[in-house]
């Protein structure tokens, strides 16, 4: 499964991903009522109805949903979130529902409330984590407790990582960091050289990309704008360095620092400043690759 990588995720890497047998994933928590539909019926056109479209909970997503239902979608992702109504509506259409959860006790709430497929997300993931634990822990305890199908997210994007997993209890596996070098991935260049030349020991768990989406902690790559947080003294929102200054924009919109806005290719300004996500699994990506030969990279040894 590709997991969902925000602006990132174009329909193109979505349906690349579902035509070679993986779940592509469409991030539109975002997204226009009227744009999503466009998205929607062009992945469709070009994959067919086979793909996943994740929902943040976190905000207001009703009329998203009602997109994505009368779309024909067959598969929804919720995460930040447990809606046992918003499960049954999606589930009164035919489609498949995965909710992501970040402990045990979320985990079997999310069966309670009728989830099809448990999504297990280490505090090894890239973007806004809701792990609280090393991914094989949290494994080793759901097994017992889950008998829902369970796909395993963070920190993988290799084969190894991915045989891991599954030894570890896992049904399938979810990869977002290996996707953002895909070549159908919305990405700033800047942010891919990042990415290419970065190793697990330089992403941080942070809040501080928090404008736009408060209190959330991300995994992201270290940079100027954290290193100069840090050496501060770590202050509160109201007293970072630097803090509403406009390091960039996109579409016509200022970017301010501390934003949690990632750079696409529409992107300008200071690149380097702006929120960098990556999960641990950045040690592995080392190129940039077509979706399709990522996808059969990280498969190769779950048959």
């Amino acid at each position: 499964m590709q997991a969902p990588v925000g602006p990132a995720t174009t329909p193109e890497l979505v349906a690349a991903v579902s035509r070679v047998g993986g779940l592509g994933t469409l991030a539109a928590s975002w997204t226009k009522s009227a744009e999503l539909r466009r998205q929607l019926r062009e992945i469709r056109g070009a994959a067919g109805g086979r793909f996943c479209v994740n929902l943040v909970l976190a905000f207001d997503q009703r009329e998203r949903l009602e997109v994505v239902l009368d779309e024909g979608v067959e598969f929804v992702s919720f995460s930040w979130g447990i809606d046992a109504k918003a499960i049954r509506r999606a589930q009164e259409a035919g489609v498949t529902v995965l909710v992501q959860v970040g402990d045990v006790d979320d985990a079997v709430a999310a069966a309670d409330a009728g989830a099809d497929i448990i999504i297990a997300q280490g505090v090894e993931a890239g973007g806004h984590v809701q792990g609280v634990k090393p991914l094989e822990a949290l494994l080793v305890e759901l097994r017992p407790v889950v008998e829902l199908p369970i796909i395993a997210a963070g920190g993988i994007a290799d084969s190894a990582s991915a045989r891991a997993a599954v030894e570890a209890g896992a049904d399938g596996v979810a990869c977002g960091t290996a996707f953002l070098a895909a070549v159908e991935a919305d990405v700033h260049p800047a942010y891919v050289d990042r990415l290419l030349s970065s190793d697990a020991s330089d992403t941080v768990l942070t809040t501080v990309f928090d404008v736009g989406w408060p209190a959330a902690p991300h995994r992201v790559i270290r940079n100027d704008t954290y290193v100069r947080w840090d050496a501060a003294g770590r202050p509160a929102p109201g007293a970072r360095p630097g803090e509403n200054e406009a390091i960039g924009s996109r579409d016509g919109a200022a970017i301010v620092r501390y934003s949690d806005l990632q750079p696409t290719r529409r992107t300008a300004g200071d690149i380097e400043a702006m929120a960098l996500y990556a999960g641990l699994s950045v040690r592995y990506v080392r190129e940039r690759s077509a979706a399709a030969e990522i996808v059969q990279s990280i498969a190769r040894d779950l048959r």
